[in-house]
């Protein structure tokens, strides 16, 4: 009964509902923002660098690999409380769409490089052949096809990057971690917690299931 009463009150629950709802929404419209943002800008980055020019591809490196390997919470931290010294106060939102978005960028900038060069090289000289700028048959021809060769690392990453959503607690952003504490603190059990918890499971679900589909290895009948 004590087990009930700490992780799965009822009476709790219903009390911090409003308060995890208010959360949850704010997960979703951070998760609807980022990863798009990220996306754009890791294509843009990968398209960039296929370009092969050379000073240019070691600043995308630099950038690729300075974002990969600096935590996403130590950099929302910096963002959020050091900016403000250089005369760049952002409000926890913008910090952490703007920490977020630099972080999962670079990942996907690494997962698109990989899925352009995965295209053959006859599939651009033959879209130049057809009377295809540069430009058009990057974005008609190599493209497309580079995209399809990685959509589960692409959906894989996405998961990811809404995941960390939850690193906007740190800042006191409320999102939903953020108000499963409050409500932790307000009705002095762990029920919304675990009903946080839950919530994330629910959400991501479904992703987590698709993207095992997405990677299960084709059989070919003998």
């Amino acid at each position: 009964m004590d087990l009930i009463d700490t992780f799965f009150n009822p009476d709790v629950l219903v009390a911090s509902w409003p308060l995890l709802l208010q959360g949850l929404w704010l997960t979703v419209r951070l998760a609807v923002i980022i990863v798009p943002l990220a996306a754009a800008l890791g294509l843009l980055i990968a398209c960039a660098h296929y370009q092969r020019h050379r000073w240019l591809n070691r600043l995308i490196l630099l950038y690729v690999d300075f974002f990969r390997a600096f935590p996403p919470l130590v950099l929302l931290i910096f963002i959020y409380y050091g900016l403000p010294f250089l005369g760049l106060p952002l409000n926890e939102f913008t910090a952490t769409v703007l920490a977020l978005v630099l972080n999962s960028s670079g990942y996907f900038a690494e997962i698109f490089r990989a899925g352009l060069e995965s295209v053959a090289p006859g599939q651009n000289e033959a879209a130049r052949s057809t009377g295809l700028t540069a430009r058009q048959a990057m974005m008609h021809v190599i493209v497309p096809q580079g995209v399809r060769n990685v959509v589960p690392d692409l959906a894989s990453n996405t998961l990811e990057a809404i995941k960390q959503t939850s690193i906007a607690s740190a800042v006191a952003l409320p999102e939903l971690l953020r108000t499963a504490q409050i409500a932790q603190g307000q009705t002095y059990s762990q029920t919304p917690l675990i009903a946080a918890a839950l919530i994330y499971f629910i959400l991501l679900w479904p992703l987590v299931r698709a993207i095992s589909r997405m990677q299960k290895p084709v059989v070919i009948p003998r």
